[in-house]
């Protein structure tokens, strides 16, 4: 009888369960079911808008980042700028907003919390809490420990650095000329994170010129990341690669903590340092915060502190490498599809840094201010984020919150919804940007009189508000130093065409025979064959194929 009461007590626990989770299920989608009359049709109460949203993804190209279907589809909402997308039983369901003020509301006037899921999605790559997805005071106190490496200041400071790196991809160019295409992405991926890895630990790695065991770590953990992609997602090693490399990782940069940690008592002792790294005024900062600790007494640094610090050196390794490669080949991309642009900043670099482009790099080195000087060059740069931006953000909702539409009305954000912000279709927003398809770096040098000057809060390829990127002024300082040393000596153009015909001529039969029944891929997204790509980040797809030649002197 015993195991009858027994059979009959676990059979009446699963019943509570699974009735509980049916019920919580059925209240959770008739919520969403609700809300979803407010958006897009076609909701499926199994697949919500999934299959919705597959429309799209097969309007482009198949390695084009998801974030270019949403920038289509987001087209049918020009009226509210905003529209609700149920992804269950994938994801949350999230606002699409790509209208400014709604965008405001959200990251500044609410300051709303980043989403679960993205930490769920950084954990990978940062091994622990990070800046990107913590909130609140965790996010705060962190934020305030490192803010002081990526001041305005400090990245001066490390702008001889970032020098002497791009002096070596300048060369690497010139070794290029003639000799065939390559990748730029592969190219501008080492030369950035070779200074990321300098600014934020003090490290020489010398990565433009053999590989680093920190970086291919890093790049073994993106290479089966993904954000959304179930394909990577649903891979079954890649939990096992990324968490043997983060463990290599972790022991190389908490080596490297331990280091700077002896640095900072020898300079509490009465010895020198110079060293500025982020890591090690981060230290500063965070003895300063705890000055009743005598950290001469300690022989090894806090552990705890340690464990965070870590996760946030390998977010700023991730975001500091990805954003400033790709970003680096869509300005020479740009640049070489716009001759009169690209003339313009050879003349700024004239007048700034005198006729011979050899004395440039001394003269930044000596006097970093210059960079300063070059508002055509930001003006460039600044254009080419609008028009190739990096990924967005998602917030989670509160309870009592509501956002408002472009119409006016008010849309509920409680704690059951979030909002993805879709840089892509914001910074294409036509209402707030004029002849928005164009490439015009003159928006940012006209004065707020002038139509094209930018609607407050439109632009944000950094973010804004207080959870801006933190790193954003190291990004500047990089995209503006290689377009300054490398631009009046070479030119720069993609190798598309050549490269399509060589994957041509090397196609197997199968996909051959595959290709004439069914037809050939989608090769360009909106008549742009450097597409961004989701490989980690946004990427040029197939890592932009270029040629490079030296500039004859007229």
């Amino acid at each position: 009888m015993a195991w009858l009461t027994l059979a009959s007590t676990i059979g009446a626990v699963l019943a509570t369960t699974v009735g509980y989770i049916v019920q919580a299920t059925f209240r959770h989608r008739r919520k969403i079911n609700k809300l979803r009359k407010q958006g897009i049709a076609r909701w499926s109460w199994i697949f919500g808008h999934l299959l919705v949203l597959q429309k799209y993804v097969d309007g482009i190209p198949p390695y084009a980042a998801v974030a270019f279907a949403m920038r289509d589809l987001s087209k049918e909402f020009t009226d509210t700028e905003l529209f609700l997308m149920d992804f269950w039983p994938v994801y949350p369901a999230l606002y699409m907003c790509f209208g400014p003020e709604a965008i405001h509301e959200i990251c500044v006037k609410y300051n709303l919390p980043k989403t679960e899921q993205a930490s769920k999605s950084m954990h990978p790559v940062a091994g622990g809490p990070d800046l990107l997805s913590m909130n609140g005071s965790q996010w705060k106190y962190w934020r305030s420990l490192f803010s002081p490496g990526f001041s305005s200041g400090a990245m001066l400071d490390n702008v001889p650095h970032i020098v002497d790196s791009v002096l070596v991809f300048r060369q690497k160019l010139f070794d290029m000329v003639g000799k065939g295409f390559f990748s730029l992405d592969e190219m501008t991926t080492r030369l950035t994170m070779e200074i990321i890895l300098k600014v934020s630990l003090d490290h020489d790695s010398n990565y433009q010129r053999s590989d680093h065991v920190l970086a291919t770590a890093l790049r073994r953990i993106i290479a089966v990341h993904s954000f959304w992609n179930p394909f990577i997602l649903m891979n079954p090693l890649r939990p096992i690669i990324q968490k043997y490399n983060g463990r290599i990782m972790d022991k190389y940069i908490r080596a490297e903590l331990d280091e700077r940690f002896q640095e900072a008592k020898l300079e509490g002792t009465g010895g020198s340092t110079s060293n500025k790294s982020v890591i090690a005024l981060a230290l500063k900062a965070y003895f300063k915060e705890n000055e009743n600790v005598d950290i001469q007494k300690q022989d090894r640094i806090d552990p705890v502190f340690a464990r965070h610090a870590t996760s946030q050196i390998r977010v700023f390794l991730f975001a500091g490498n990805d954003t400033t490669a790709s970003m680096m080949v869509y300005v020479y991309h740009r640049l070489s599809k716009h001759p009169k642009w690209l003339a313009k900043l050879r003349q700024e670099h004239d007048e700034v840094f005198g006729s011979a482009p050899a004395d440039a790099a001394d003269l930044i080195k000596e006097s970093p201010s210059l960079l300063n000087k070059c508002p055509l060059t930001l003006a460039v740069i600044k254009e080419t984020m609008r028009l190739h931006a990096p990924a967005g953000t998602m917030r989670w909702g509160a309870p009592g919150t509501f956002i408002t539409d472009l119409q006016g009305n008010l849309q509920p954000m409680d704690d059951s919804v979030g909002a993805n912000i879709l840089h892509q279709a914001l910074h294409l927003n036509p209402r707030v940007w004029p002849r928005a398809e164009e490439f015009l770096p003159e928006r940012f040098l006209v004065g707020p009189e002038d139509p094209l000057y930018p609607v407050d809060a439109a632009y944000r390829p950094f973010e804004a508000g207080p959870r801006n990127c933190i790193g954003q002024t190291l990004v500047w300082n990089e995209l503006k130093v290689a377009a300054i040393l490398t631009c009046r000596e070479l030119q720069i153009r993609d190798a598309y065409a050549d490269f399509d015909a060589k994957r041509e001529r090397e196609m197997g039969w199968f996909a051959r025979v595959r290709r004439r029944l069914f037809g050939g891929p989608i090769r360009t997204l909106h008549g742009d064959r450097a597409y961004q790509s989701d490989s980690g980040g946004l990427h040029p797809v197939d890592g932009y194929p270029c040629y490079v030649s030296r500039v004859v002197a007229s």
